[in-house]
């Protein structure tokens, strides 16, 4: 084969879309399976607000089909602006506001803006993609592996070292692949150093920005609550991008439409760069959320339902693998503080199945799909260690009415090891 470039040649996709997609094929070849791999949603179960696809139905009759501005229309900048004061305590200007199709091609777009090569990028595991993104733009990997006394989220203390002549600093809270989020202690001393370290650099250093990826923060249970750099330190707005958008909070995934909110010279560079990619939602979705994200009464009522609903599952999961534990089951999970997310244990490393010795994180993950047909995401897919026995389970697809039938079979697949 002809030798593609040193990017394509080393570039590795997606392990989380690679798993699905071997899913999906047993499954369209007529097995049962309890997918609970995809940080997606079933469309049957938890659709699209009603008034949400009312309105985008409506934009469609009202031809908006045109190429929309850059940076995204006017209308819907003001009404992210309104939504962000509403539901995030956050006070944005719409030339401050980015609109693109998704979370994606926003974070690229940080990365690109920000990192050249060499520039060191400091990020948790596990956590989405930041792996992916720091090689693609020739970042120096500075690693923190986090652990499950503090609920896998870093600490100041372990950030703390890694501060010098670093470029980014990548959070994500509430965190994919984990539930957890980050305690409002340790993020104002994570923004206590990062404003520190900016201080210390000169007029021509480059500045330390943090990528604040808060794309599940509407979706928090119980006492758990979200904080933000900017809305506990007003200096961080000058070093912070934040991420954000309708598809958890809304279910909407393929709809396509996020957001970033930061300083204006570092969005109006992002901009210009995702021009040249296309990136940009579509003008009909544009339109209909500038009116849906003002409904602020219907979104209230919205998000208590939906909560509701997926908080019911993360909770009725969590109960059935400490019931599991409790019997003497090599499992564990943590409690359910927000997003989608179910973070489990199967330390079942060196069980034997007949003569078969499950000898890797792999070899079990194949064991709970083929023998209890529950399929989630190990933490490796993450960036974290190969040998660690956590694993995300998602419950956007997740039906009620499977569980019990789920944990029968899950039962007796850990009984048959030895």
């Amino acid at each position: 084969m002809t030798k593609l470039s040193h990017l394509a040649e080393n570039l590795k996709g997606s392990e989380i879309v690679k798993l699905g997609n071997e899913i999906s094929a047993r499954v369209h070849a007529g097995e049962k399976i309890y997918n609970y791999t995809i940080g997606d949603f079933d469309p049957k179960i938890f659709p699209i607000p009603g008034l949400m696809e009312q309105m985008i139905i409506d934009s469609y009759k009202e031809k908006n089909t045109n190429y929309p501005a850059a940076q995204g229309i006017i209308e819907l900048r003001k009404s992210v602006s309104h939504f962000a004061k509403k539901w995030n305590n956050l006070d944005y200007d719409p030339s401050e506001i980015l609109i693109a199709s998704g979370g994606r091609p926003l974070i690229y777009g940080v990365f690109a803006i920000l990192v050249d090569e060499g520039d060191k990028v400091i990020y948790a595991v596990p956590s989405w993609n930041n792996n992916h993104y720091t090689y693609i733009n020739k970042g120096i990997h500075c690693v923190i592996e986090t652990t499950v006394e503090n609920n896998f989220m870093p600490t100041a203390a372990e950030v703390e070292p890694h501060l010098k002549d670093a470029t980014l600093l990548c959070l994500c809270t509430p965190q994919n692949p984990t539930g957890t989020t980050l305690e409002k202690e340790e993020l104002e001393k994570i923004c206590q150093l990062v404003v520190a370290e900016n201080k210390k650099r000169g007029a021509d250093e480059k500045k330390l920005y943090v990528m604040f990826d808060q794309m599940y923060f509407t979706l928090t249970y119980g006492k758990t609550k979200h904080y933000n750099p900017v809305s506990l330190m007003p200096e961080m707005k000058e070093f912070t991008i934040f991420i954000s958008g309708i598809s958890k909070a809304f279910a909407a995934t393929g709809v396509r439409v996020g957001w970033s909110l930061g300083p204006e010279k570092v969005i109006a560079k992002m901009r210009s760069l995702l021009t040249h990619m296309g990136t940009w939602a579509p003008m009909a979705e544009q339109k209909a959320l500038s009116k849906f994200l003002l409904e602020d009464a219907y979104i209230s009522d919205y998000f208590s339902h939906f909560k509701a609903a997926l908080s019911e599952r993360l909770e009725k999961i969590y109960d059935a693998f400490i019931k599991l534990r409790d019997k003497g089951f090599p499992v564990d999970a943590i409690i359910p503080q927000a997003a989608i997310y179910l973070t489990l244990k199967f330390d079942l490393k060196g069980k034997k199945i007949n003569d078969r010795v499950l000898e890797t994180q792999r070899d079990i993950t194949s064991y709970i799909l083929d023998e209890a047909k529950l399929a989630v995401v190990p933490f490796y897919a993450f960036g974290a260690e190969e040998h660690s026995p956590w694993y995300r389970l998602s419950v956007g697809t997740c039906k009620l009415e499977d569980l019990d039938g789920l944990f029968a079979q899950l039962e007796e697949a850990l009984k048959k090891l030895k």
